[in-house]
């Protein structure tokens, strides 16, 4: 029992220590203040730390991170965390200590880690940090027990305000709410840029410069980025952390289990348990927070489950500023992954996400893989948050804002499409600067002799095959939106994707292939089909495809052209006007009228960028794609309607286009009220609903005719003649009404009421409004 008297003196210790930390702002001040932390832990034992983490804990955790700050930084002034200042003040010796500091072998982390065994401390973390759905799911006591069931990150960590009574807040120990708050801290600082990220100003030649620095293979080389990374001291620790929490060896050789969170009763799952929650933890943070389908659909059925958070959250995008961490996090985990099913037998795999073998009690469905789950799989717990992470970027991208979280959505997915050209060799820097050891399965993984695409490599793109072949859909959807903005950036993006599909025959065969047993018969009777083949994995594609895309429709988010068909088919290879092959097409006739009208010195060079992506398409699709006639033709400025309006080609008219992208759902402009556009939009579109405007007639062209009636009967009296009268002239005003309609729909017109959203109309009619009111008044 610990004497009252030294009870006494650790606390005025620790809140002497708290004082000093939070005091601590200027470079010799941090490093005084890591010392005098290291000095009080190492002189208590883990029993005798409770006042620590009690007072001065909480207080170190808002300088590391710099939470405490009064007011958010800007553009003027510079973050006091502690993480910031040295990364900018660019110390390398700071740095130093306060990665010694918070390092896994570090005196905190083993402190902590011997307080948690003991159970001395909890803490709440504040329901406001939470991931926003976690938010909304915790106001309620049924809500909370979905949440505890149904995501294993909260299962058992709600728990009941005894305070408040009918409130609930997250409880953690000490590593789980330092973890929680690391993985929030890019969070918090993507919610300050965006803040304050201000619209971007138009000029003739608009150029956004930053998409080729982010952007790899534009303009940056990968070992800048490798610079980057271990330049920065986040970075470090968060690879560290991985490296140490989430090991690439000794996980696998665990026996099968029918979940990630379920083991044998004589195993100690301390490890895994552990790994899967800073996955977990990272995953709900940077890649879920405000999506509004977080859970897959078909577990949410089960249960019989619905998330009422598309109305609150909506077309809510991504936290900027994330792109770099889930890199480096997506990488790791991927490698991980793979070092692991590299030590395996092909006996030993038993899912089809990694590898591919003729035998098929090798080879299990992937249905099978998603239900019985190797433990180095970390691969299938990833695929659908950063799926919809990437696709919810792309559309709901504003146009006029900040695009740094579109171009790290863009690099994240490319980087993602060729896992084989990653290996541990881009953190080679980081392992030597953090002196950390290379397994040697990793050693084997980076001796491979090609880096490219290869048959091993099958299982992976068949596991991960919308990301080749849906997402590179709605990333086309996203290019003609964007392509007026930067239209030598656009194509060089473009060309970046479709260089990927077509960097290797048999990867490219294996995509066509997929897209062509997908649509096959036997494909959708699957009742009917012996499963062979690639066949397997078509039930569990059509599956992804419904689930990964849950309410994700460029259709409301930017007037594209795939709201048809959204989340029902893939449509990369598919014939008509809203398959890839027409839309890529549309896009080289749009980019090469946009490139021509920059007028810029590099045009030839660009129209060669597009002659070379033309041939690549050509490639893809097993055809040659046909030439605008006005390649030669001289360079012609166009009005933004004239961007934004649907473009066609060989012999289709407008009525066949149906109003795919069509200018009445564009984006907001900086012209207009963006919630009264929207409003006008929506009353436009149930008013050509309700109409028929919004649909060809099928009887267009049919012979009208009437068809009298052979019980004819004569009309006496006033009161008849009265009533046929106001028969004939409302038929009259029907037929009007009809045959204006008719005229419209002939000639592809709708109603739209989106002109009244300019803020000149309604300047103006507020100064009507005001006038007339000063008019009375002064009458009176």
């Amino acid at each position: 029992m610990i004497p009252h008297s030294y009870a006494t003196d650790s606390q005025s210790k620790a809140t002497e220590l708290a004082s000093a930390v939070a005091a601590a702002v200027s470079l010799p001040q941090i490093a005084s203040a890591c010392a005098a932390v290291e000095s009080f832990l190492s002189k208590h034992a883990p029993d005798q730390q409770r006042w620590f983490f009690s007072v001065t804990f909480p207080a170190l955790i808002c300088r590391i991170f710099g939470f405490d700050d009064s007011s958010p930084p800007s553009a003027t002034t510079k973050r006091n965390g502690w993480i910031d200042v040295a990364t900018s003040e660019n110390d390398s010796e700071l740095s130093g200590r306060i990665f010694s500091l918070l390092s896994p072998n570090g005196l905190l982390l083993s402190s902590i880690s011997g307080v948690d065994r003991l159970s001395l401390v909890k803490y709440v973390f504040p329901n406001e940090r939470l991931p926003e759905w976690v938010r909304y799911m915790l106001q309620n006591e049924q809500d909370c027990r979905v949440l505890t069931n149904l995501c294993a990150l909260f299962r058992n960590r709600i728990k009941e305000d005894p305070i408040k009574g009918t409130a609930y807040q997250v409880q953690l120990n000490v590593l789980e709410y330092y973890l929680f708050w690391f993985a929030y801290y890019p969070v918090c600082r993507g919610n300050s840029e965006g803040s304050e990220t201000v619209k971007v100003q138009r000029t003739k030649k608009f150029r956004l410069e930053n998409w080729s620095y982010s952007i790899p293979g534009l303009s940056s080389t990968k070992r800048e980025t490798e610079k980057k990374t271990e330049g920065n001291l986040y970075m470090r620790l968060l690879y560290v952390y991985l490296h140490s929490f989430v090991p690439s060896q000794d996980l696998y050789v665990q026996p099968y289990r029918s979940s990630l969170l379920h083991y044998s009763p004589g195993y100690d799952s301390s490890v895994i348990e552990r790994a899967e929650f800073v996955i977990s933890t990272m995953i709900q943070f940077w890649l879920v927070d405000s999506d509004f389908s977080p859970l897959p659909t078909d577990l949410c059925k089960a249960i019989g489950v619905t998330f009422p958070f598309r109305s609150v959250l909506g077309e809510t995008p991504p936290v900027s500023g994330l792109g770099d961490v889930i890199n480096v996090f997506m990488k790791y985990l991927n490698l991980s992954s793979f070092v692991a099913m590299d030590g395996l037998d092909e006996s030993e795999v038993r899912s089809p996400g990694w590898r591919v073998s003729g035998s098929e009690n090798a080879v299990r469905t992937r249905d099978a893989a998603l239900s019985v789950n190797s433990s180095g799989s970390w691969n299938l717990m990833i695929q659908r948050p950063l799926y919809r992470y990437i696709l919810r970027t792309f559309l709901f991208c504003p146009v006029e804002s900040s695009i740094r979280n579109a171009s790290q959505a863009f690099s994240l997915w490319v980087d993602y499409m060729v896992p084989w050209s990653i290996s541990f060799k881009e953190f080679a820097g980081l392992n030597e600067t953090l002196r950390l050891p290379t397994s040697n399965s990793a050693n084997c993984i980076n001796e491979l002799p090609t880096p490219g695409y290869a048959s091993s490599w099958q299982g992976f793109v068949l596991g991960n095959y919308l990301f080749y072949s849906s997402l590179v859909m709605h990333f086309i959807g996203f290019a003609h939106k964007f392509l007026h903005t930067d239209a030598e950036i656009i194509v060089q993006m473009v060309t970046k994707v479709i260089d990927i599909l077509t960097s290797n025959v048999e990867l490219m065969d294996l995509i066509k292939n997929v897209d062509n047993v997908f649509h096959s018969k036997t494909a959708a009777e699957p009742s009917k089909s012996t499963l062979t083949g690639l066949n397997r994995y078509i039930p569990t594609i059509r599956k992804q495809l419904q689930d990964w895309e849950d309410g994700l429709c460029e259709s409301d988010a930017d007037g594209s052209f795939l709201h048809e068909n959204w989340n029902k088919d893939l449509r990369l290879f598919a014939d008509g006007e809203d398959g890839g092959q027409q839309l890529l097409q549309l896009f080289l006739l749009r980019a090469e009228s946009e490139l021509q009208s920059v007028s810029g010195n590099n045009l030839s060079q660009n129209l060669q960028s597009l002659d070379s992506l033309r041939a690549q398409l050509s490639q893809l699709f097993g055809g040659p794609l046909s030439k605008s006639p006005s390649q030669t033709s001289q360079p012609r400025h166009q009005p933004r309607e004239e961007i934004f309006k649907p473009r066609c080609f060989g012999s289709q008219t407008g009525a066949e286009i149906k109003f795919k992208g069509d200018w009445m759902k564009r984006p907001a402009s900086s012209d207009e009220i963006a919630w009264l556009a929207s409003i006008l939009v929506n009353i436009s579109g149930w008013v050509n609903e309700k109409v028929g405007l919004d649909r060809v007639d099928p009887r267009q062209g049919a012979a009208s005719y009437l068809e009298v009636l052979s019980d004819a009967k004569s009309v006496h009296g006033t009161k008849e003649t009265m009533k046929v009268v106001f028969s004939c002239f409302l038929a009259w005003v029907m037929w009007l009404c009809e045959a204006g309609v008719q005229l419209l729909r002939r000639h592809g017109l709708r109603v739209n009421l989106r002109w009244l959203a300019s803020k000149r109309i309604v300047a103006m009619l507020l100064l009507v409004i005001v006038f007339n009111l000063f008019k009375r008044a002064f009458a009176l």
